[in-house]
């Protein structure tokens, strides 16, 4: 047995979307915030709306959508919370201090465990995600750190979840490989199952250059196959597809997928001044369409421009009893 198939038994009981069960997550939130809700959202820091009780309601609202549908279809849900930009560099760009970054991080926990304790059942059990975002741009790489200083940067929020406590936590937009092994490390150091989502340009590879292969080969073989699973993110289905290797061992390594609805590249997505949200029912197609190379997905939801619509496609074109 692997390292990290006996890493991923250790995790099954508390991560029950490991049994290959259908597990539904949400879509685009800052997206869905900004463009078809109406709200401004600096830096796409939806975490800010945990500050009063009115941002708490429209959380919840958002939420409460992705819920019933995953109740609806009888499957399991991975609730992220709206922490993206809760680390400290984006704390402090919005005028928060280390003290109330950590309050709106246990917030955010807060409102997620209240939702659990309102709709969970016997068929659609909720898993709480901390959520954490790249240190710098999602889509361009900037100063990049070392792994020792990614450990560091992101271990206080990490440190948050772990006492909240979350069941795991999920780094999405993943541009290079040091961040994420850093990341790892430190959810390792807090004792929390931790989940790695690389985000790729339109050639499949990681906007760092990395291959999407060396990526994960190079997390797994520097952190002993720590992570639970990986997951590709904040990119369309095409831009992807070409480099999948059936059969291939870090291919078995993704069991999440939250893609764009947009083809469009990163750099034209950050131009844009309207929202692309693509067809929910060709992106669920898609995201059928890569069941053969992707043998382990069990985990789908979306990212930027995607909403309810689209993920509620997804359950709707999934095979029953997957």
């Amino acid at each position: 047995m692997s390292t990290a198939s006996t890493l991923g038994a250790r995790y099954r009981d508390a991560l029950p979307q490991l049994d290959k069960t259908l597990f539904l997550t949400d879509g685009g939130l800052e997206t869905t915030l900004i463009f078809h809700d109406g709200l401004d959202l600096p830096h796409f820091a939806s975490y800010a709306l945990l500050e009063d009780s009115e941002g708490i309601a429209t959380l919840r609202r958002y939420f409460e959508r992705y819920v019933e549908i995953a109740r609806e279809c009888g499957v399991g849900i991975v609730l992220e919370t709206p922490t993206w930009r809760a680390s400290a560099d984006w704390g402090e760009r919005l005028g928060h201090t280390p003290e109330q970054l950590a309050e709106l991080n246990r917030r955010a926990v807060t409102l997620l465990e209240t939702m659990r304790d309102e709709h969970e059942t016997h068929t659609t059990p909720i898993v709480i995600s901390g959520n954490l975002g790249p240190r710098g741009d999602g889509y361009v790489i900037g100063d990049a750190m070392t792994v020792a200083e990614a450990t560091d940067y992101h271990a206080t929020q990490i440190r948050t979840f772990a006492a909240a406590p979350v069941d795991l936590v999920t780094a999405l937009t993943m541009n290079y490989v040091e961040e994420a092994i850093g990341i790892v490390r430190a959810a390792r150091e807090a004792g929390l199952p931790v989940v790695i989502g690389f985000t790729v340009e339109t050639d499949g590879r990681l906007p760092s250059g990395q291959p999407l292969a060396e990526a994960i080969e190079q997390v797994d073989a520097e952190t002993e196959g720590a992570p639970a699973y990986f997951m590709v993110n904040c990119a369309h289905p095409t831009h992807f597809e070409g480099v999948l290797e059936a059969d291939a061992r870090w291919t078995e390594r993704i069991r999440g997928l939250r893609a764009n609805a947009s083809r469009m590249s990163h750099a034209e997505l950050d131009e844009a001044e309207e929202l692309d949200d693509g067809n929910p029912e060709e992106l669920a197609g898609e995201y059928v369409a890569l069941r053969a190379a992707l043998p382990q997905l069990s985990v789908i939801g979306g990212c930027c421009g995607t909403d309810h619509r689209h993920v509620e496609a997804m359950s709707r074109a999934w095979p029953t009893g997957t």
